[in-house]
C-alpha cells in the first residue's frame, strides 16, 4: 500500500556475519585474483566429494557381502558345516544329525555321506558330531565349523539331578570355543513334548539358561518334527554366517576323503586329502600344515569334478577319468623356482665364531682404542675383568674411601681365590673384629643375645638360618629369596647372575651370550611391516588363477613326505577328518613367541614354567615348554615368573613355529589315563627373539649389630671371598633403606654394611641379582 515508500529492513545484520564478510567490500575483486563465490564453491566441492567417497565405500561392501552369499550359497561354494555338540551326555547326537542329513536330501533316508546336496534349499551341508568327552576332537571340529550347534535336550530343563542343564563337559567346551573365537551358534532343543504350550515353555527356559553363556545373535530352534527342520533349514539358508577372523586369514581343507600313496623313500609316503578348498585360493607352491601332524610340501593338486553338484552339467572340461571312475577337471604342479622351501630351522655355520689373524689395520685400531682406554684412569678391584668392571656402580662415599686406603687388598670382587684364601685364619683379623663388635655393644639397638659365629658348626650355622626364617616368615613375601649354599661358594653358585642399579633404566644387551638355540631359529628386522608384505602375498594368490587352485572347488592335495606311521594314523577310520590348512610365508620357520596368558578358572593344579604343555594356535596344535614372564609396558626387561598365578595375564615365551597374530591360544595339559585338561586361554602377542626375560633372585642376610646407618650383617655369604666378589652390588632392606657393603668382617661370612637411614635389628638386609632367561627347547614338537 505505500508503494515505493515502503519500509525495507535488511536482509542480514551484521552483528551475526564474519569479519572478512564484513570488510568484503572494500577489497578490490581484480586485485584479489578471487571470486565472490570461491569459498563456497569449495566447501560444496568438499561435500560433494565426500558423499561421493561413502557411496563408493558403501557400493563396495555391498559387492563384497553379495559375493560372499553367492559363493557360500550357491553351486560354487563349499558345503556349509554344521557341528553337533552335546551339553551333557543324554543328548543324542546320532539322531538330529540322521534327521537333518535326511530331511535336507529328501530321499528314502540311505545316507552314503554327511555331506548332502539339497536341490529343494539351493543349498549344500555338511553334518558332523562332536564326540562328546574328547575335548580335543571338539576343540578340532570347532575350527572348521560354519554353524556350531548345540544340542540341548529337554528332560535336562526339567530334571530334579542338577540346577543347571548343561553338565561340566559342556560348559567347558563353551568356554574353550569362546576363547578360540565362536562362529555363527545355534541351540537345537530336542525331545519336546507334543503340546505346543509345553514347548514354547521350554524354549524359554534353555534361552534363560543359555543367554548368558553364548553370543546376543544366537538363535534357538526346535528340532523335533519336520516343520521344525524345515523353518531352520529356510532360516539357515538366508542366514549370514560369521566366522573368526585368524580363520579367514588362511586357506583350509576339511576331508572327505583320505588315503596313503607309498612312495619310494623308505618311511614316507604322499598322504591324499580331497575336500572343498575354503576361504582364499590355495597356491600349488604354497606350504601346508596338516592337524596334528606338521608342516609339509604339496607335490600335486588336482581340481576333481564336484561330488555333490547342486544340479548336474555336461562334463565337457573334464581332462580325463582315473580308474575308480573319479574324474579330473585340472591339475597344478609345483614350480621348483617358486616353491617355497620347507625351512624348519635355520643351519648355523660352525665356522661363524672362528678366530682369524689380525691385519695391520686391525692391530692399528686395537692399539689406538688402547691410549684411549689409558687416558681414563679408572679404579678397580684387584682381580676385576672389564666385563665385571661394565656393571659395577662408580658412585662412592667418603666413608668408603677410607676402609679402602686400609685394606684394598680385601676389597672388591676378587675372582682369583689363591691370593686370599689364608686371609681369614689370620689373629690380627680375629682381633679387628672382637675390637669392632666391642665397640658396636654400646651402640647396639636391641637386645637380642647371638651366638657366636665364629664357634658354630655347619648343623647350627642351618639350624640357626632355619630359626630365624621361621621367625620373619611373616615379613617374606618375596618369591624369588634363596639360600646361599654352605659348600659351594656364592661367586661359583651365582656365576652367571649380575647386579643392576635399575631394573628399568640398566641397559642389558639382547644379542649377549645366547645359548646355542638361538642359531637354530629365525628373527624380523620388522616383524610388522613382514606381515603387511605376507598379507599382500596372499590377496595376490587370491586375483589370480595361475598354479591357483580356486576356494569353493572340490581339490585333492598330494601332500609329499609324509612319515608312514603318522600317515596310517590320519587315515584311520574312527578319526575326524583332518583338516589341511595352506600356511603364510615363514610361517613353517622356528622363531621365539610370546602369547598373553591366563590360567583356565577350572584348573587347580600348579603350572610351572618349562613344563611340557599342548598349545593349540589357529590350526596348529604342538607341544612346547613355555617360560612364563611380567608384561612391563614402560620397560625393555621383563622379570620371569616361576608359576602361572590365578586371576591375572603373563607372557608365555616358546620355541614354536612362526604365527602372524592374530590367533587364539588354548593350553592342554595331559593327564595320565584321562583326557587332556585345558589349563590356560589366550592369544599371540608378538613374534620377538630380543625380548629380555630376567630372573630374579633375592639374596638375604640379618643384621647381627646395628648402629644408626651401620650394621653388621650376616647369614648372607659364608666366606670374606664371597663378600669381596658381591661388593658392587647394591643392598636393600624390607623396611625400605638403600645400602651398600663396606667391608667384610671375620672368616664366615660377615660384612659390615651402611644404609642412607636407620637400620632396625628386626630388618632384613636383601641383594638382587639377575640372568637372563631361555624357554627350554621341545624334545618333540608334534604329538600324532
Amino acid at each position: 500500500m505505500g508503494g515505493g515508500r515502503a519500509q525495507v529492513n535488511k536482509p542480514h545484520k551484521t552483528r551475526f556475519a564474519s569479519k572478512a564478510s564484513r570488510h568484503a567490500h572494500k577489497i578490490d575483486k581484480v586485485r584479489s585474483g578471487k571470486s565472490e563465490s570461491s569459498h563456497r564453491a569449495t566447501v560444496k566441492g568438499a561435500r560433494a566429494a565426500r558423499i561421493q567417497q561413502s557411496k563408493a565405500i558403501r557400493d563396495k561392501k555391498r559387492a563384497a557381502l553379495l559375493k560372499e552369499k553367492r559363493s557360500s550359497i550357491g553351486s560354487l561354494g563349499a558345503p556349509r558345516v554344521i557341528v553337533l555338540v552335546g551339553l551333557s551326555s543324554s543328548a543324542n547326537l546320532g539322531s538330529l544329525a540322521k534327521d537333518l542329513l535326511t530331511f535336507a536330501e529328501g530321499g528314502d533316508g540311505k545316507l552314503r555321506s554327511s555331506t548332502v546336496a539339497s536341490p529343494t534349499y539351493k543349498l549344500r551341508t555338511t553334518v558332523l558330531q562332536a564326540p562328546y568327552g574328547d575335548l580335543t576332537s571338539c576343540m578340532e571340529l570347532a575350527k572348521v565349523a560354519d554353524l556350531l550347534a548345540f544340542v540341548l535336550p529337554a528332560n535336562s530343563l526339567y530334571s530334579s539331578d542338577s540346577s543347571s542343564p548343561i553338565d561340566e563337559f559342556g560348559s567347558q567346551c563353551i568356554s574353550v570355543f569362546r576363547a578360540m573365537g565362536l562362529p555363527s551358534t545355534a541351540v537345537f532343543i530336542r525331545d519336546l513334548p507334543a503340546d505346543n504350550k509345553s514347548r514354547q515353555e521350554l524354549k524359554k527356559a534353555a534361552t534363560s539358561f543359555l543367554s548368558a553363556e553364548l553370543p546376543e545373535d544366537c538363535k534357538f530352534y526346535l528340532a523335533d518334527t519336520k516343520d521344525d527342520l524345515h523353518k531352520f533349514m529356510w532360516l539357515f539358508k538366508e542366514q549370514h554366517l560369521s566366522s573368526p577372523h585368524w580363520r579367514n586369514q588362511r586357506p583350509y581343507i576339511m576331508s572327505e576323503q583320505v588315503c596313503v600313496k607309498p612312495d619310494d623313500n623308505t618311511g614316507l609316503c604322499s598322504l591324499l586329502v580331497s575336500g572343498y578348498l575354503r576361504a582364499h585360493n590355495l597356491s600349488v607352491n604354497q606350504l601346508v600344515h596338516v592337524s596334528g601332524a606338521g608342516d609339509f610340501q604339496l607335490g600335486q593338486i588336482d581340481v576333481l569334478k564336484d561330488p555333490y553338484p547342486l544340479s548336474e552339467r555336461k562334463s565337457s572340461d573334464v581332462m580325463e577319468t582315473e580308474d575308480n571312475g573319479t574324474q579330473i577337471v585340472n591339475t597344478f604342479v609345483p614350480d621348483s623356482s617358486n616353491q617355497e622351501p620347507l625351512l624348519t630351522e635355520n643351519v648355523p655355520d660352525p665356522l661363524a665364531g672362528e678366530q682369524t689373524w689380525p691385519t695391520e689395520e686391525d692391530m692399528e685400531e686395537a692399539n689406538t682404542n688402547n691410549k684411549q682406554r689409558k687416558l681414563v684412569k679408572r679404579k678397580l678391584p684387584r682381580g676385576t675383568s672389564e666385563y665385571q668392571a661394565a656393571w659395577i656402580v662408580d658412585d662412592t662415599d667418603d666413608e668408603d674411601n677410607d676402609s679402602d686406603n686400609d685394606n684394598q687388598a680385601g676389597s672388591g670382587m676378587v675372582i682369583d681365590e689363591q691370593g686370599d684364601a689364608d686371609q681369614g685364619s689370620d689373629g690380627s683379623d680375629i682381633d679387628a673384629v672382637s675390637h669392632f663388635t666391642e665397640k658396636f655393644d654400646e651402640e647396639t639397638v636391641g637386645d637380642t643375645e647371638m651366638a657366636d659365629e665364629e664357634n658354630l658348626t655347619k648343623e647350627q650355622i642351618e639350624a640357626e638360618i632355619k630359626k630365624i626364617k621361621e621367625a620373619n616368615a611373616e615379613d617374606e613375601e618375596f618369591p624369588d629369596e634363596v639360600e646361599t649354599p654352605l659348600d659351594v661358594p656364592a661367586k661359583k653358585r651365582f656365576a652367571k647372575y649380575r647386579g643392576l642399579k635399575s631394573f628399568r633404566t640398566s641397559s642389558w644387551d639382547p644379542k649377549e651370550s645366547l645359548p646355542p638355540e638361538y642359531a637354530r631359529i629365525f628373527a624380523f628386522d620388522n616383524f610388522t611391516r613382514t606381515q603387511k608384505h605376507v598379507l599382500a602375498k596372499l590377496a595376490e594368490i587370491d586375483e589370480g588363477t595361475k598354479d591357483c587352485a580356486l576356494v569353493g572347488s572340490y581339490v585333492r592335495l598330494h601332500v609329499r613326505n609324509v612319515p608312514t606311521d603318522v600317515a596310517s594314523k590320519l587315515c584311520h577310520p574312527s578319526r575326524i577328518p583332518v583338516v589341511v590348512s595352506g600356511l603364510l610365508q615363514h610361517e613353517s620357520k622356528m622363531s621365539v613367541l610370546h602369547f598373553s596368558i591366563k590360567k583356565h578358572d577350572s584348573y587347580e593344579a600348579p603350572i610351572k614354567s618349562k613344563e611340557p604343555l599342548i598349545f593349540n594356535v589357529g590350526f596348529r596344535q604342538f607341544t612346547a615348554r613355555p617360560l612364563f614372564s611380567s608384561d612391563n609396558i614402560n620397560c625393555n626387561k621383563h622379570k620371569m615368573e616361576r608359576f602361572l598365578h590365578h586371576g591375572r595375564f603373563s607372557v608365555a615365551s616358546v620355541y614354536a613355529p612362526i604365527c602372524f597374530p592374530p590367533l587364539p591360544l588354548i593350553v592342554l595339559k595331559n593327564r595320565e589315563g584321562e583326557q587332556p585338561a585345558i589349563a590356560a586361554v589366550g592369544s599371540l602377542k608378538s613374534v620377538d627373539p630380543d625380548r629380555i626375560i630376567l630372573k630374579k633372585i633375592v639374596l638375604t642376610g640379618y643384621p647381627q649389630r646395628v648402629s644408626k646407618l651401620k650394621a653388621i650383617v650376616r647369614y648372607m655369604f659364608h666366606s670374606p671371598e664371597d663378600v669381596k666378589w658381591f661388593k658392587p652390588v647394591e643392598l636393600w632392606t624390607k623396611h625400605g633403606r638403600r645400602g651398600r657393603i663396606k667391608e667384610t668382617v671375620g672368616t664366615h661370612g660377615s660384612m659390615k654394611c651402611i644404609f642412607n637411614s636407620s637400620v632396625q635389628q628386626h630388618d632384613t638386609v636383601c641383594m638382587s641379582l639377575f640372568k637372563r632367561a631361555y624357554p627350554k627347547w621341545p624334545e618333540q614338537l608334534y604329538q600324532v
